[in-house]
């Protein structure tokens, strides 16, 4: 739980730098629900996981190629 409040905090930075280590905290956050989820038996949790999980992908890519544009400044 407390990777997941301290990778929203991140993502809310105005720092690309800091956002993409948000959505990696993000995915670290995702991989630890989904083994407490295995463990409990908590299919529909690991389910949403995975889902975020891809999510944060998707967020992790656009905001590198937003931190590689603002270095080519």
């Amino acid at each position: 739980m407390v990777m997941t409040v301290l990778a929203a905090w991140l993502i809310g930075s105005l720092s690309p730098k800091r956002r993409i280590f948000g959505f990696y905290s993000f995915i670290l956050s995702n991989i630890l629900w989904a083994v407490w989820g295995w463990h409990a038996h908590a299919w529909a949790l690991i389910v949403l996981q995975l889902c975020l999980f891809l999510m944060n992908i998707r967020g992790l890519a656009k905001n590198r190629a937003e931190a590689r544009a603002e270095l080519d400044q």
